[in-house]
């Protein structure tokens, strides 16, 4: 998915983004969460009993959007666990002095997949 240089700047200093997914009686969740963008991707990090984990795991459909609604970017999309990679560490190093790979909670690590971008600039060819 493109996204305009604006939109890529602001994955990539943004501290939070606001996830939505679904409990299993089917109200929403929604969470103001770290995150770290890596090569077009977002990635979340939550310990593995929390609500947002267990949710994604019974159901990976989700929506996200960055936290300043005032040019709000939302997307569409799903969620899967995955190990973290270095340069994924080491985003979350950099961004929020964060050691994710010896995290004590064993965090789970989430790999955000858009499937449309709902809200944001139109990129033009």
């Amino acid at each position: 998915m493109r996204l305009s240089p604006e939109e890529e700047r602001r994955n990539i200093h943004e501290r939070n983004l606001w996830l939505s997914t679904r409990r299993p009686d089917g109200r929403p969740h929604l969470v103001p969460i770290w995150f770290a963008w890596v090569a077009g991707r977002w990635y979340i990090c939550t310990e593995p009993e929390s609500v947002k984990a267990r949710n994604l795991q019974a159901d990976p459909r989700c929506s996200w959007s960055l936290e300043n609604g005032d040019t709000a970017l939302v997307f569409e999309g799903t969620a899967r666990p995955v190990s973290p990679t270095p340069e994924v560490a080491a985003a979350f190093r950099a961004k929020f002095d964060w050691e994710i790979e010896n995290d004590p909670d064993n965090s789970l690590l989430f790999e955000l997949t858009p499937s449309r971008k709902v809200m944001g600039q139109q990129i033009v060819d």
